[in-house]
């Protein structure tokens, strides 16, 4: 999907949006749900005041961000493009994924579901260490590419 067609699927759903440069920023007060969308264009992102819904997205681009201030649901992907970014005001659900390239980075406030990595949320997986915050530990596990 072109930046073009994503404006139109957006403008059709009646979502605020803005272009900033070669990014088309979703600004939308609510709730985004885009759940039969396949694909996206590079350069997006979600800074709406709701959860993001993009269960039937198959691949996504580099670039990618996520600063929505609710959750966010990618329930078909298999893997994620190094330089996604994921920082949202709560839970990110990824229970399709089977790798995550080194340069993806969750800084959301909420728990990250692994169902098909660890069989659930990274914050209640027996392998965290106590006194290590589990995103930080996330992180760095990610960056030393333990999950590709």
């Amino acid at each position: 999907m072109n930046k073009e067609e994503f404006s139109k699927v957006l403008d059709k759903k009646g979502y605020s949006y803005e272009i900033q440069g070669d990014r088309i920023v979703v600004l939308e007060r609510g709730d985004v749900y885009l759940s039969s969308l396949t694909s996206l264009p590079p350069g997006v992102e979600f800074r709406n005041e709701g959860t993001v819904r993009l269960e039937s997205l198959t691949s996504l681009p580099s670039g990618v961000v996520f600063r929505n201030e609710g959750p966010v649901y990618l329930s078909s992907l298999t893997s994620l493009p190094p330089g996604v970014e994921f920082k949202n005001g709560w839970y990110v659900y990824l229970s399709s994924l089977t790798s995550i390239p080194p340069g993806v980075v969750f800084n959301n406030r909420g728990y990250v579901g692994l169902n098909s990595i660890i069989g659930g949320e990274f914050d209640d997986w027996e392998g965290n260490i106590e006194g290590i915050d589990s995103k930080r530990l996330l992180n760095s596990m990610i960056k030393r590419g333990m999950f590709i």
